[in-house]
């Protein structure tokens, strides 16, 4: 056992400054307790460790070793301490987020341009998947915070904020005109070709659901696993893809797809970033919060 771990910086500074005088100065404590801090050292190690010099001490053979040691640990001690300070003065670390490409795309992304503007040495890991599993990351501590769309089962772990409103839509391109300006029922879409998300997603499940609330009930003829894809598969006239409209919004207002209308409103969903309520966070990713005006 290597004892108290006091005797050993005042064994440090002793060495370093090589007088007593010097060590009680720089831990600014009395020279009677730095002489009474190295005998007890001393006789921990069953060595002796200095020797009177003509000005001040000097190490001995044994404790030339043992600083040699004691020198390069508490060296690494001083600069882990200081690289807490810098996390802590946002000068370095990380943070680590989850998100989808909607949520990345059409929400967070301009505050990780403002963040990493201002703290250029923060690294920013962001792990892209959709909300089931960015949720399952969170709640296992492998990221500082997610940023999810409705709907999901929260849970009690789980804090929510609110932050940006999306809205499903139902869009396609000119092989489909007649459809164009017509008030439709849902009941209708079950005779077209649908293009729609894979099935792991909070937006596919969502659809799903609302779909089958409503007694309908799709087979989609194209299953793709992101909606930049269903926009270009819609563009290419191969169905009707069901996408939130940022995704289309481009193309939409250029008049290339147009957005199917129904007599019965699809409700809209939020995006929002999910915390965990145990889990403590970096200083860094704090700072992102703060900036995103996440309470």
């Amino acid at each position: 056992m290597i004892g108290n771990l006091e005797y050993y910086k005042v064994f440090y500074y002793t060495a370093k400054t090589g007088s007593v005088t010097g060590a009680a100065n720089e831990l600014s404590i009395s020279q009677p307790a730095v002489s009474q801090s190295l005998k007890a050292l001393e006789h921990s190690v069953g060595a002796s460790l200095f020797q009177r010099a003509s000005k001040g001490v000097r190490l001995t053979r044994e404790g030339q070793l043992l600083y040699s040691y004691v020198e390069k640990g508490y060296e690494e001690i001083e600069q882990g301490v200081e690289k807490v300070r810098q996390m802590l003065n946002l000068e370095l670390g990380e943070v680590h987020i989850g998100a989808s490409d909607m949520t990345l795309r059409f929400y967070l992304l301009p505050f990780l341009e403002r963040f990493h503007e201002q703290y250029p040495g923060i690294k920013v890991s962001v792990a892209n998947a959709p909300t089931p599993e960015t949720l399952r990351l969170l709640r296992t501590g492998k990221i500082d915070f997610g940023v999810v769309s409705t709907p999901f089962e929260q849970g009690k772990d789980i804090r929510v904020e609110q932050v940006r409103e999306i809205e499903d839509v139902f869009v396609a391109g000119r092989r489909f005109i007649s459809y164009k300006n017509r008030m439709m029922d849902l009941q209708e879409l079950e005779g077209l070709p649908m293009i729609f998300l894979e099935g792991n997603t909070s937006t596919r499940r969502y659809m799903d659901a609302y779909l089958a609330g409503n007694g309908v009930e799709l087979q989609p003829e194209f299953e793709l696993s992101t909606s930049d894809m269903i926009v270009q598969f819609a563009l290419r006239n191969l169905g009707i893809g069901c996408v939130v409209r940022d995704f289309a919004a481009e193309a939409l207002e250029s008049g290339l797809l147009f957005e199917f209308r129904f007599n019965k409103m699809i409700p809209k969903r939020q995006i929002c970033v999910a915390t965990g309520k145990t889990l403590p966070f970096s200083a860094a990713a704090g700072k992102l919060l703060d900036i995103m005006g996440v309470g």
